[in-house]
């Protein structure tokens, strides 16, 4: 038995090596050359430390900045804390600069725009996918043609039509419709999740509806269930898109009790200190880099998983 278990992991690091072998630009030869061998790994050593620096390069600084005074960041821009570090820094630009609202505000901006687009995305992709009226080709190239409009294109048309809407005659400057509304139509979105419902047994919906269950009862207890990879990978994106817009709420939010930490860290930048205003862009750097750590097992699997289902 001994044996066996021997001969088969042998047999299975033979065939994990061929494999390497197979994905390499590096013979086995080559690889045998201590030159070689050196010199792939001082070359793995040097792009990784780039890699990391890109990455991580910024986030650092902002963190260092964040916690020194005005005068270091100034003047000794790549030292680490000549004057101490300034923890005062962050609850200072929490009360002061009112980050404590900024971030009320974009908090619940995100969330309306999560809950309508993640509403349009699922209604929109399961009438083109699974409803399929006689006009859906019709509509998915109508969706897929917005994608080849530039958004500053239709910058002034959409804010025109938030000062005045069509049949209802509302403005919606300064209210969180105007971010909300816009956003929710993403045709992005919308194709994304046609795609995944493409892919989705027709046999479940032909036996439900034989069942007697109707449109709505289909989406909501069939079409849902198997579409949380999907529903993953489209939340995720709303709210980064939502929480990192500036121009949008800029225009259509002028009060400052609406404004999202993207635009009330501008309005202040010209007042407020230095160390301050470092601050509150850690605060709202490092709130979304920490929930995609939270969540990024629960994300890289929807993601997987919605592109690993097939019909």
């Amino acid at each position: 038995m001994t044996f066996v278990t021997t001969t088969v992991r042998a047999i299975g690091k033979q065939k994990a090596a061929e494999e390497s072998e197979d994905r390499s630009n590096v013979s086995a030869l080559d690889r045998s050359r201590r030159s070689v061998r050196l010199t792939t790994r001082i070359l793995a050593v040097v792009l990784i430390a780039c890699l990391v620096v890109v990455s991580f390069g910024p986030l650092l600084w902002l963190f260092k900045a964040a916690l020194s005074t005005s005068q270091d960041i100034l003047k000794y821009p790549f030292e680490w804390w000549p004057s101490g570090i300034q923890w005062q820094n962050l609850p200072d630009a929490w009360s002061q600069i009112r980050i404590g609202q900024y971030l009320l505000n974009t908090v619940w901006m995100a969330a309306g725009c999560w809950f309508f687009g993640l509403l349009v995305a699922l209604t929109g992709g399961y009438g083109i996918s699974i409803l399929k009226p006689r006009y859906a080709k019709v509509v998915n190239a109508g969706v897929l043609a917005t994608l080849f409009i530039p958004g500053v294109v239709s910058l002034i048309s959409l804010y025109v039509t938030i000062l005045d809407v069509p049949l209802i005659g509302v403005n919606l400057v300064n209210t969180y419709w105007a971010v909300w509304l816009p956003t929710a139509a993403s045709a992005f979105n919308v194709l994304l999740v046609a795609r995944f419902f493409d892919r989705l047994p027709r046999d479940v919906f032909e036996a439900a509806r034989i069942d007697g269950a109707g449109v709505f009862r289909v989406f909501w207890s069939i079409v849902l269930p198997m579409s949380r990879p999907v529903i993953g990978v489209v939340s995720l994106l709303t709210i980064v898109g939502s929480w990192k817009e500036f121009l949008w709420p800029l225009l259509v939010l002028p009060s400052p009790d609406l404004q999202p930490l993207s635009v009330g860290l501008y309005r202040v930048s010209d007042t407020a200190p230095t160390s301050l205003l470092m601050a509150g862009m850690f605060i709202s750097v490092i709130i979304p880099i920490a929930l995609f750590l939270m969540f990024q097992r629960q994300f890289l699997r929807s993601a997987g998983q919605a592109g690993a289902i097939k019909g």
